[in-house]
């Protein structure tokens, strides 16, 4: 249990004060097993201080990982091996599972985009009935959309079609 610098500071003075660790357990602020293990951890260390976890240093900084994040919002096409490759440019030599961790860090998740289909010739024509009718460019909305296939179901088009 992952205690605050306060709290380890009181379950060290309460047994100097005449409690034992049953009572300072029974007063609920940590369980019986923290109590014991902070008071241990005190007489041998001489501090309340938690120790450094052991654990393998990270290849890259919060900076670095930032980045890495910047570099792949940038164009989101790009692999993991790629983004690792452009990584290293920037000064961190990590492997592309390394960067795939990164990002799931971040709650980016890695999907591979799905392929859409080309305009059938129906959607063409539907399209330049549309842009016909509205006098833009591109279908842009969805709104529009519904009311350009409104018409068309109706058989309301104004535009003779071919």
């Amino acid at each position: 249990m992952v205690t605050c610098k306060e709290t380890r500071a009181v379950i060290i003075v309460l047994p100097k004060k005449g409690f034992t660790s049953k009572d300072i357990a029974a007063s609920k602020i940590a369980p019986k097993s923290t109590i014991y293990r902070i008071i241990k951890n005190f007489k041998e260390r001489g501090s309340i201080v938690v120790k450094k976890a052991s654990g393998r240093p990270r290849k890259s900084s919060k900076h670095q990982d930032r980045l890495l994040k910047l570099i792949q919002l940038r164009d989101r096409g790009t692999t993991s091996a790629e983004l690792a490759r452009e990584w290293q440019q920037a000064g961190v030599s990590a492997s592309a599972r390394t960067v795939r961790r990164r990002f799931l860090e971040d709650g980016l998740v890695s999907r591979r985009a799905a392929k859409k289909p080309l305009l059938s010739r129906k959607n063409i024509r539907d399209r330049l009935i549309f842009c016909k009718l509205t006098g833009i460019g591109l279908l842009r909305t969805g709104v529009k959309s519904f009311l350009l296939n409104h018409f068309l179901k109706k058989g309301l088009c104004p535009i003779p079609l071919r």
